[in-house]
């Protein structure tokens, strides 16, 4: 696809293969996601993309999470790119799901053993009261899951974020104004695209 099929994705796929390429410094998979907490308020927190496909967004984490319980209540999120060494940078509103076991199962089994461990061993989001707690449950699924595969658990896995619109901004080389690109997702599921220019302040 083209950036002239009026396909966000597109849009967002040459941005980021274009950051990757020029400023890895900006760490190109690094987001931020934004929820409608349990209290009504919206939280922030970075959260890394795993993959993107043409349905959407992908990252994984534990859904025992405070975000995790924030989506189950509220789907709706935000996801926010900022690339600045690139002078780019993209807003995603969207709607969280859960992916499929299997999907998250694969990606599970591709990470190190640590990171299992701790995914097994970790008190998301829960106040403990010592680190030494939190090494002894890590020593504990370390000896139980000794010279044998670790299982992802059912409370980890991944969500993807099905975008309803996309904002893409570029800041101009004199700083004066903004270049800014819109997608909205219309009722037959095509996407409108305009364009506008803020002033920088």
């Amino acid at each position: 696809m083209t950036l002239n099929d009026h396909n966000p994705i597109a849009h967002f796929q040459k941005w980021f293969h274009e950051v990757d390429k020029a400023y890895p410094e900006d760490e190109t998979n690094i987001m931020l996601l934004s929820t409608i907490g349990l209290d009504g308020y919206p939280k922030n927190r970075v959260v890394l993309l795993k993959r993107f496909t043409w349905e959407g967004f992908v990252f994984f984490t534990n859904y025992n999470s405070e975000k995790g319980k924030a989506i189950a209540a509220n789907h709706n999120v935000s996801l926010h790119f900022n690339w600045s060494n690139a002078k780019r940078n993209v807003l995603i509103l969207g709607k969280a799901h859960k992916i499929a076991s299997n999907l998250s199962d694969g990606y599970f089994d591709s990470r190190p053993q640590g990171s299992k461990i701790a995914t097994w061993a970790s008190y998301q989001s829960d106040i403990i009261l010592s680190r030494e707690i939190l090494d002894t449950r890590f020593r504990y699924y370390q000896n139980l899951f000794t010279n044998q595969d670790i299982p992802r658990p059912e409370y980890w896995g991944g969500y993807i974020i099905k975008p309803n619109y996309l904002e893409f901004k570029e800041y101009t080389t004199a700083k004066e104004y903004s270049d800014i690109t819109l997608y909205t997702l219309k009722a037959d599921y095509s996407w409108s695209k305009h364009r506008k220019y803020d002033h920088n302040h």
